[in-house]
């Protein structure tokens, strides 16, 4: 079982190396073929992928940041991203067919 962690930015690898996370693959941009059952995907991916993942037979963690309005859009230290209550929280994430 691998543990990924999703992202391109240094701030949140970075907060992820100090919350002591046993990461086994960093990458900036995740393919959901790479993804085996059992895996652990942590990121703040698309909806769309983080259902690709859990249809694997994956676990996806989502990074929460509370971010106000005027900080998006810019790179984020560790330190800030612990000030904005980063946390993560897993989630099962399933498409549903609609009637429309």
């Amino acid at each position: 079982m691998t543990v990924w962690f999703v992202s391109r930015h240094p701030g949140a690898t970075e907060w992820a190396k100090r919350q002591g996370f046993d990461v086994d693959r960093q990458v900036e941009h995740l393919d959901v073929e790479q993804v085996a059952a059992g895996d652990t995907v942590i990121g703040t991916l698309p909806v769309h992928l983080a259902e690709g993942v859990c249809c694997r037979g994956a676990w996806y963690c989502h990074l929460i940041l509370d971010i106000p309005p005027e900080r998006r859009g810019r790179e984020l230290s560790a330190d800030e991203m612990d000030g904005m209550d980063a946390r993560l929280a897993y989630y099962h994430v399933q498409q549903v067919k609609a009637d429309r």
